[in-house]
């Protein structure tokens, strides 16, 4: 079977795809950019994917472009549901390309994160499937979530510190300056 996976870095990359390929899927990774904010930081993690994915033998489709401001117009005034977005945004993206792909099955590293919606990411990947015309394969792959991390460190990956889009970024370090 083949599974295009959404994979937002490397390092939520690195548990799917050991326990896809363990389970016998043919993997490839598809990375999508128009939410990481700023485009350093979207390179940074550009880059740490592709010296994984060359490591691991992992074939890895990279989006073009860079769509900042389609973004942030679809977010602004719904700052507070723009995950909600976000996820619809790459997930209908990541079942188009698995459709014009032929691939079996679409999924996403979203759903290695203990920080995500789960619910919303599967409710999102199900609609976008049968839209698409292919299926969303959910799996919860958190519990990985600490071998993940190991691993990564272990390898001296690039790791964000935030989830992408310049709101995630704020959340994160914001609160921090406020208390100094």
């Amino acid at each position: 079977m083949k599974l295009l996976l959404h994979i937002c870095c490397a390092p939520c990359a690195i548990y799917p795809v050991q326990t896809l390929r363990a389970g016998s899927m043919k993997v490839m990774g598809f990375f999508y950019r128009h939410n990481i904010h700023p485009y350093s930081e979207c390179l940074k993690r550009q880059d740490a994917l592709e010296t994984y994915a060359r490591e691991i033998g992992l074939r890895v489709i990279s989006q073009d472009g860079y769509e900042l401001e389609n973004f942030i117009q679809n977010v602004v005034y719904r700052e507070t549901d723009r995950c909600h977005y976000c996820y619809h945004d790459r997930l209908k993206t990541t079942a188009l390309m698995a459709k014009r792909g032929k691939f079996d099955y679409f999924s996403t590293t979203l759903l290695y994160s203990k920080f995500q919606n789960h619910d919303l990411i599967k409710s999102i990947g199900d609609a976008a499937g049968r839209n698409a015309g292919v299926p969303f394969f959910y799996e919860d792959f958190r519990p990985g979530w600490k071998e993940g991390i190991k691993k990564s460190k272990d390898l001296n990956m690039y790791r964000q510190q935030y989830c992408g889009c310049i709101y995630s970024e704020k959340d994160r370090f914001y609160h921090q300056e406020k208390t100094r």
